[in-house]
Formats: C-alpha cells, sequence, structure tokens
C-alpha cells in the first residue's frame, strides 16, 4: 500500500528505478504505456526482434520520439531516455538496469532471458507464463540463491490469485480452491488457428483490419493458456491440478462458493485444495450469469460457527450451507498493472507471486490422431492442447511440457486427447533449456518424494 511513496523516497536519494523490457506486444505495449507516465521509473531500454515493431508500440502508445531516439544503453542512463534495440545482451550487460520485465511469451527465449537476467545480477519479472511453467521453480530457486526476486506479472491472473491466495491465509481462513474466469466451452478443445476466428464471432473483413495472431488467441481457445497458468499458480501457491485436468465447470458470482468446494460437500471438486477455471459459457453455448470472464477468485471455509456467522453478516455470497466463500477480483487489466511487479522487486525485496516448487505441469496433448514424422507446433497450433495435470503424474508419464512442443518431430503416433511423452519426440534443438528442465523435473521431483 506504499510503492508510491517509497518510490518517492527513492528517486529523492538515488535517482529514478531503472528497468530494461524485453518483447514489445501487446503484453509491452501496455507496460510502456503506463510507464512513461511513473516520472521515477525510467525504461533505460526495449529490446525486440523487430525493432520497427516496438518502435511503433512506443508511438502508438503515445511516447514522444525523442524519448526513445538512444543509440546505446549507455546514452539512455545518461539521458533519462529510452533505447530501442534487438540486442538483449545489451540490456542484461547495462549495470544500471535494475529488473528485467520479460515479455515474449515465447518458453525457450523466456528460459534463456531469465537465466541471463539472474546471471547478471538483475531481478526478473516473469510475465512470460509459458516459460515460468517449463522451468520455474528452478530459475526462481536460482535467483533467490543470489538475492534477487524471481516474480510473476501483477495484472496477469497467476500474480493476482496468488495475491488472493495469500489474504486467505494472512486471514486465517481454510483455502479451498483457487482459479479465473474464462470463455470456454467444450467444442473449443480442438480449435485450430483455422477455425479460432468464427468461435469469437469475427468475419474475416473484421479480422483482416486487426493485428491479430491467430496462434496466439488459439491458444487462449483450446484451453492451453488456461493449462499454463492454472499449473503456475500451483506451483506458485501449493495447491494442485486435478488429477485428469482442468473441468471448467460453468460459474458465475453467486455460485463460485457452491461450485469450487468439495464434492462431499456438494461441489464440483474431487477434493479440497485444487486450482479450476469458472467457465463463463454453459457447454451448450448460452452465457452464464454473472460471469467473472476476464477475473479472478478464491474459495475459502470458516473454522468454526462464529466465523461462518460473520460470512452471512457481512454479505460474503456463500455456499447454501453458508460455510464456504468466496472473493474475487472482477477484472485484470495485464501490463496496465506490472510495475507494481517492478517496483514491489526493487523497493521491497519481494515477489507478486513466485514458483517455489514442482505441483503442475501443463503437458502436450494431442488434438487428433498424429502419426510418426509429424510435427508438433506448440500452443495454440494445429496439433496439440495442453492439459494441467499434478507433477506427480507428470513425471510418471514422463510427460513432454507444452513448452518443449515447438517444431518437435513425432518418432511414433500419438492418439487422440493421449499426453505426448519425451519418448514420442525428437528433441534436437534448445537442448540448453531441456537440460534445465531435465535438472529440474530431478531436482524439485526428489524434494516432493522427500516431503511426502
Amino acid at each position: 500500500m506504499n510503492l508510491s511513496t517509497k518510490l518517492l523516497e527513492r528517486a529523492a536519494s538515488s535517482g529514478p528505478v531503472r528497468v530494461g523490457l524485453i518483447g514489445a506486444g501487446k503484453f509491452g505495449s501496455m507496460v510502456l504505456s503506463q510507464a512513461q507516465k511513473i516520472k521515477e521509473l525510467h525504461v533505460v531500454g526495449v529490446v525486440d526482434l523487430n525493432v520497427g515493431r516496438a518502435r511503433e508500440a512506443m508511438q502508438r502508445v503515445g511516447w514522444p520520439q525523442e524519448r526513445y531516439a538512444a543509440t546505446s544503453m549507455g546514452e539512455a542512463v545518461r539521458k533519462g531516455t529510452t533505447c530501442v534495440t534487438d540486442d538483449a545482451a545489451a540490456l542484461m550487460g547495462c549495470e544500471e538496469v535494475e529488473c528485467i520485465i520479460e515479455a515474449t511469451g515465447h518458453p525457450i527465449a523466456g528460459v534463456r532471458h531469465a537465466n541471463a537476467a539472474i546471471d547478471h545480477g538483475k531481478h526478473i519479472v516473469m510475465v512470460n507464463v509459458e516459460a515460468d511453467v517449463l522451468c520455474g521453480p528452478l530459475l526462481a530457486e536460482r535467483a533467490r540463491s543470489k538475492g534477487l526476486v524471481y516474480s510473476m506479472a501483477y495484472g496477469d491472473q497467476p500474480a493476482l490469485i496468488c495475491e488472493l491466495v495469500d489474504w486467505v491465509h494472512a486471514c486465517g481462513f481454510e483455502l479451498t480452491s483457487a482459479g479465473k474466469g474464462m470463455n470456454f466451452e467444450p467444442r473449443y478443445r480442438y480449435s485450430t488457428p483455422d477455425t479460432v476466428w468464427s468461435f469469437f464471432g469475427w468475419t474475416e473483413e473484421e479480422v483482416a483490419k486487426g493485428d491479430f495472431n491467430p496462434k496466439m488467441y488459439n491458444s487462449f481457445t483450446d484451453g492451453t493458456k488456461a493449462a499454463i497458468e492454472m499449473a503456475a499458480v500451483a506451483n506458485g501457491t501449493g495447491l494442485d491440478c486435478p488429477d485428469d485436468g482442468l473441468a471448467f465447470p460453468p460459474a458465475g458470482l453467486h455460485d463460485l462458493a457452491r461450485v469450487f468446494r468439495p464434492a462431499a460437500d456438494g461441489g464440483r471438486l474431487a477434493r479440497s485444495g485444487l486450482v479450476d477455471i469458472a467457465a463463463s459459457q454453459e457447454p451448450d453455448g448460452r452465457e452464464v450469469l454473472n460471469n467473472i470472464r476476464y477475473g479472478v477468485f478464491v474459495t475459502f471455509k470458516a473454522h468454526n460457527e462464529y466465523s461462518r456467522a460473520c460470512f452471512k453478516q457481512y454479505g460474503l455470497l456463500t455456499d447454501p450451507s453458508g460455510w464456504y466463500a468466496s472473493m474475487w477480483r472482477p477484472f485484470h487489466i495485464i501490463g496496465l498493472e506490472t510495475s507494481v511487479s517492478v517496483l514491489s522487486a526493487v523497493l521491497r525485496g519481494e515477489a507478486t507471486g513466485s514458483s517455489k516448487e514442482f505441483r503442475g505441469d501443463a503437458v502436450a496433448t494431442a488434438k487428433r490422431d498424429l502419426k510418426a514424422g509429424e510435427m508438433l507446433d506448440g500452443e495454440g497450433g494445429y496439433a496439440v492442447w495442453a492439459n494441467a495435470i499434478p507433477a506427480t503424474r507428470s513425471l510418471e508419464s514422463a510427460a513432454l511440457p507444452i513448452g518443449l512442443a515447438h517444431n518437435v518431430r513425432l518418432k511414433r503416433p500419438v492418439a487422440k486427447d493421449t499426453i505426448v511423452s519425451f519418448d514420442d519426440v525428437e528433441l534436437v534443438n534448445d537442448l540448453d533449456v531441456v537440460e534445465l528442465r531435465r535438472l529440474m523435473e530431478t531436482q524439485f521431483g526428489k524434494q516432493r518424494n522427500e516431503a511426502a
């Protein structure tokens, strides 16, 4: 509640907080839109493989051209301006930069950028949930060992869910479940980049006029993004993914506590302590009343009759028994809020959510019957969707994480809705990241076994 005050004190004593951004897409553009209005926050560098796109993004969100005309990181630091480049190494090597925002959305690049930031003694705000669910627990531990912060991005749903979970624990309630709202119907599961726009109700003409990435939108539509984010939440909160993956039960605000409680008490959860999604659509396509399509939620339980009575007295939305209640945030505005993570890391040394253990995994699952020799094309593509399952099941199945299912050839056929395993594919590229993933599985899988 005092970040803005701390920022003013910091600027008065030792200058602005200096940050670098990697990835100038939609999320990065939203970060830039707000950063220009926080004068004590200096964006020293913006890195994107497409420098022209990055400059267009800065122009689109209102940055005067003279403010991003620096030709080097050093000049940007001296003049208080911004260097736009495709050279991530130059940003990492700039000693004055204290924190890196990784917003590329590419799992392989994200892992490498996070590693480099940690090696250079910089805090890392990991917008890139795809990379976080691939190797996040290991990266977070590496950062902590060096006194650095590895953080989820405030404004994105996983960080906001972690905040609500923390609220539940800090208040002394019994945490039952956590999740987010989402537009989902069962038929969406097998959507491809060719069919995705029909689920949004957009015409070809409307799509042609916009700057839309069909693969990215499809990763939301087919449930892959939900699996990635819920696995990351599990790793950051100690909750678990359902044994068979997310169920996407439809639920509005008035039904959260009823639906997201254990089945033994009349709910839809196999047990307490799980993540899942509150679908904003019924299976037949009807919109759920009072849905939380853009929000996040937790459900929790009173521990005694007194607290249960207080739930009713103070207007909480509860299940019919009154024992279970819900708390929610109705919206998230992603990059417009991410400065909270940067300032929390630099000024408080705290993460706004961070992977602590390997509890959940987002694993590649066949969208159709796949043949030997076919190439997997990652999240939002034609071949696979991601299923969020417990890490124990992932390890037992030698499951291939969705983050490693890019441009990978199948050695043998995989049936529709079957999890793809490491043994099913040829891994010949990005072996440095494959090695890190394997190290995480070994290290954190051993910790889970010892804890059990």
